[in-house]
C-alpha cells in the first residue's frame, strides 16, 4: 500500500500533478476524516428532513387553524430564502442567544457546534421541501380508502401512520429521492461555519499546497461516486416498494 502511495509522490515530481492526499499520511488522513464528516452529516439531516416532511405533513392536515398556519408559514420561509442565509442565522444569530458552557480548559464555548448548527439548519431547510413532497404522495391516496379505514375504526393517527403514508410514500419516493440527493450536495455549504467536511478540508490542503485545480478535481469525482451511491440506494429502493398497478 505505501508503495501505491509514494508512486503519487513520484507523479508529482515527474508532472507537477500535486495530490498530496494520497501520498502524504497527513494530508490523507484529513480527506478521510472530511469524507466521513460529509457522510455523518448527509445522513444525520436525510433522516432528520424526512422526519421533518412526515410529521409536517400529517400537522399539515390538522383540523386547527393555527397548527396548518404555522405549518404552511415553515414551509414559506424555508422554501423562499437561501440556505445559507439560514445556515448563518442558525449559528450566529440564534446561536449567539443560546448560553455558554465550561469547556474541560476552563474556557467558554457555545452550547451548539458548528456541526449541530448546520445538521439543525440543512434539515429544516430540506424538510420543508419534504412536507410539500409527503403532502402531495398523501393527496394520491384514494378518499375512498381513508373512508374504509375510518369505518373499521382508525382514528386519524392510525389513518396517517398505517394507511395513507405507507401508500403516499411509495408514490412521493421519486421526488423524494431528488431532494435528498439535492441534501447531500447542499451539506458543502457547511463549510460556511467551518465544519470539517470534505470541502473544508479540501480548501486546508489546497491552501497549504497551492493545488486548487487537482483538488476541485478530486471533489468532482468525490461527490459524483457519493451521490451515485445514493441514487442508486434510493432507486433501488423505490422499485423494491413498488406496487404492482399501482400509481401506473
Amino acid at each position: 500500500m505505501e508503495t501505491f502511495f509514494e508512486w503519487f509522490r513520484v507523479l508529482y515530481d515527474d508532472t507537477g500533478i500535486n495530490l498530496p492526499f494520497l501520498y502524504d499520511s497527513y494530508d490523507r488522513g484529513r480527506m478521510f476524516d472530511g469524507f466521513l464528516m460529509t457522510i455523518k452529516l448527509s445522513l444525520v439531516c436525510l433522516f432528520f428532513s424526512v422526519i421533518i416532511g412526515i410529521i409536517g405533513a400529517w400537522l399539515q392536515g390538522s383540523s386547527l387553524k393555527w397548527t396548518r398556519r404555522i405549518i404552511n408559514g415553515y414551509i414559506q420561509i424555508f422554501r423562499n430564502t437561501p440556505p445559507l442565509v439560514q445556515l448563518y442565522f442558525f449559528y450566529f444569530a440564534i446561536g449567539s442567544l443560546l448560553p455558554k458552557v465550561q469547556n474541560d480548559w476552563g474556557g467558554q464555548e457555545p452550547l451548539l457546534g458548528s456541526f449541530a448548527w448546520a445538521a439543525i439548519s440543512l434539515s429544516f431547510f430540506a424538510g420543508a421541501f419534504n412536507v410539500e413532497i409527503f403532502r402531495s404522495g398523501l393527496e394520491a391516496v384514494p378518499e375512498s380508502t381513508v373512508e374504509a379505514a375510518e369505518a373499521l375504526g382508525f382514528n386519524r393517527l392510525q389513518v396517517y401512520t398505517d394507511i395513507t403514508l405507507p401508500l403516499a410514500f411509495r408514490v412521493c419516493l421519486p421526488a423524494l429521492n431528488n431532494n435528498l440527493v439535492n441534501l447531500v450536495k447542499t451539506t458543502t455549504l457547511a463549510y460556511a461555519i467551518a465544519v470539517p467536511e470534505m470541502l473544508y478540508e479540501a480548501n486546508q490542503i489546497w491552501s497549504d499546497n497551492v493545488n486548487v485545480t487537482e483538488m476541485m478535481l478530486f471533489l468532482l469525482v468525490a461527490y459524483f461516486l457519493l451521490v451515485g451511491v445514493l441514487v442508486w440506494v434510493m432507486n433501488s429502493w423505490e422499485r423494491s416498494m413498488k406496487i404492482p398497478g399501482y400509481g401506473s
